[in-house]
């Protein structure tokens, strides 16, 4: 996990180098100044009679040396912290932007894998943690460590006995922290899927706002979300109740080592009187004992903010590590001669130990330039056939032919740029209505957006904004109606080109007459393309070259409108459902 996480540090390797080298200088620059303040005190002591004869050389070398110290030391400090920031925010960025690259190569399978809440998880809260845990990771942990180090040698060089004091005490309070944090970890390790459920809480919320309000539902949702954000707050409260144990700890082993380096000291001190140890040494073993204690408070928090990462590393390196079920091969076909498609023995599930098909046993001829309509019920898998020609999913056993090629030997750009897929779920992104069109092609001019508009019905509405092509289409295409957001995303299929071009129920939201004028163009404009039609209504499909039934992932039935209409009942009954006539002829 560690090394998958570091492999985003990239360029910003040199400033986390640079973070604990003036962490060192700035450590040793305060376990310094005590030292001085010792013989500070002691030269005041010692020498006072002569500082107020004027002899004050050493009095000015030692306070200038307290000063320069404490100069290089906050500049030590600053630059640690500049350095620090710049590394681990520039690790989140790359972060981030690793993960959405890898999000962009993963196939369907992929993303079923992850929920979108999750991801969008992953990629705020969890990079945030990961964020501000190596922030403090290559500071604290490196600063701590080296002060309790630094602190402890110096109680020794001014006074064995008290150094023992501390030696002691040291591994009890940090017994303390590690049975703190063992008890805390487990409930943090939960909580990120907590907070998947509350993200996607609020993502279907604001996916299906119009129906929450069309339903009247606002309460329920309400309920939901506090039950999600209550769960989450319970678990918080939980891991922070016991976390926060280490500040009157941390508190109570301060108070407790400067009273027994006080009485320990004064006793020293009477005992031998001064030659052991004088006061100045006792002031400046009480400021390392406070230096000890209070770096092991920062190395506890530290601690928790890594167990907290750990758990985000987990969950970010389980992205980066992911790798698409869909590759390109090793030597691509670069190219799709025509639209021919055939389907030879094909069986298909969405994961590896399914207990079903989704599709079982498929054969299926298709000529390039066919119009082809695909029927059935909801659930017969009418979209997963289709999905498996451009390869968003893969076949679990046999092959589909594209071009008279396996679609896995071809190059995948060149296959999806060939194979024009108008998804179920229609998406509009945030941009003008030429931006989201040239989304089939960059290039694509004023005529060829004309063209494709044309073709799918949408010249019409276009042409009545007041800003046509560049009026602003916001985020999800709110501003547009259902049947217009639907052409809009044919005219940008259209742009592309396809040898083949799948309609996965895209004009479910047109009517009828628009229905009809959109195939009119598709054979007066496309005539050599391949046109597969997934519809709900017999309407959009009756007059296709060849339409497929297909019911619970098996094709129950092939052929023209006329033919299924004798043959088929799964067709005949939607077909009278639809009608409300008798099926000898075709009133449509």
């Amino acid at each position: 996990m560690i090394r998958t996480i570091l492999k985003s540090l990239r360029e910003y390797k040199l400033p986390t180098l640079l973070t604990p080298l003036f962490i060192i200088l700035e450590v040793a620059c305060e376990c310094a100044i005590p030292f001085l303040t010792n013989l500070l005190i002691n030269e005041m002591k010692n020498n006072g009679a002569g500082i107020k004869n004027g002899d004050v050389t050493v009095f000015v070398i030692l306070c200038v040396s307290l000063v320069v110290l404490a100069m290089i030391s906050l500049l030590a400090g600053f630059l640690a912290a500049k350095y620090a920031a710049k590394a681990a925010c520039g690790l989140a960025k790359n972060l981030r932007h690793d993960m959405f690259y890898k999000i962009q190569d993963f196939s369907f399978e992929n993303i079923d894998k992850f929920s979108a809440s999750s991801l969008v998880t992953r990629m705020t809260t969890d990079v945030s943690n990961i964020q501000m845990a190596y922030g403090m990771i290559i500071r604290s942990l490196v600063r701590s460590p080296l002060m309790v180090i630094f602190s402890v040698i110096m109680v020794f060089v001014v006074n064995v006995k008290l150094g023992i004091v501390f030696v002691v005490l040291v591994p009890v309070v940090g017994l303390f922290f590690f049975i703190i944090i063992k008890l805390a970890m487990p409930i943090f390790n939960k909580l990120f899927y907590r907070y998947d459920d509350l993200n996607e809480s609020v993502l279907e919320n604001i996916n299906g706002i119009r129906v929450v309000k069309n339903y009247v539902r606002e309460d329920y949702e309400k309920e939901k979300f506090n039950k999600a954000s209550g769960e989450l707050k319970k678990g918080f409260t939980k891991a922070e109740r016991i976390v926060s144990i280490q500040n009157p700890l941390m508190q109570l082993a301060i108070q407790t080592s400067v009273f027994i380096a006080s009485i320990f000291g004064a006793y020293i001190i009477t005992s031998t009187t001064g030659e052991e140890m004088d006061v100045g040494g006792l002031q400046s073993i009480i400021q390392y004992g406070v230096q000890i204690l209070m770096a092991l408070m920062f190395l506890s928090f530290v601690f928790v903010m890594v167990s907290l990462s750990i758990a985000s590393g987990k969950r970010i390196s389980e992205v980066l590590v992911e790798n698409s079920t869909i590759n390109n091969p090793d030597n691509p076909i670069m190219d799709v001669k025509n639209g021919d498609i055939e389907f030879k023995n094909v069986s298909f599930k969405y994961k590896k130990d399914a207990k079903r098909n989704a599709l079982n046993n498929i054969n299926l001829k298709i000529k390039s330039g066919q119009t082809v309509g695909i029927i059935g019920t909801t659930g017969s898998s009418k979209t997963s056939l289709v999905n498996l020609i451009s390869r968003l999913y893969d076949v679990s056993s046999g092959e589909i032919l594209v071009g008279d090629n396996n679609v896995k030997n071809y190059d995948l750009k060149v296959l999806r740029d060939n194979v024009s897929v108008v998804l179920q779920k229609n998406v509009l992104f945030s941009g003008t209505i030429a931006e989201n069109l040239r989304w089939g092609n960059k290039n694509a001019t004023q005529e060829d957006l004309d063209r494709v508009a044309k073709i799918a019905c949408c010249d019409e509405f276009i042409n009545r904004f007041p800003q046509k092509y560049d009026t602003y289409i916001e985020q999800g295409g709110s501003n547009v109606s259902g049947g217009q957001k639907q052409r809009l995303c044919i005219a940008r299929a259209l742009l592309k080109s396809p040898k083949i071009l799948i309609l996965d129920d895209s004009t479910s939201a047109v009517d009828t007459k628009t229905d009809a004028h959109i195939r009119e163009g598709f054979r007066n404009y496309l005539p050599d393309t391949t046109k597969i039609i997934i519809a709900q209504r017999i309407t959009s499909v009756y007059e296709s070259d060849l339409i497929i039934v297909l019911d619970d992932g098996e094709i129950n039935g092939m052929g023209t409108h006329e033919e299924l209409l004798k043959s088929n009942e799964i067709y005949k009954e939607i077909y009278d459902i639809q009608n409300k006539i008798s099926s000898k002829g075709c009133d449509l």
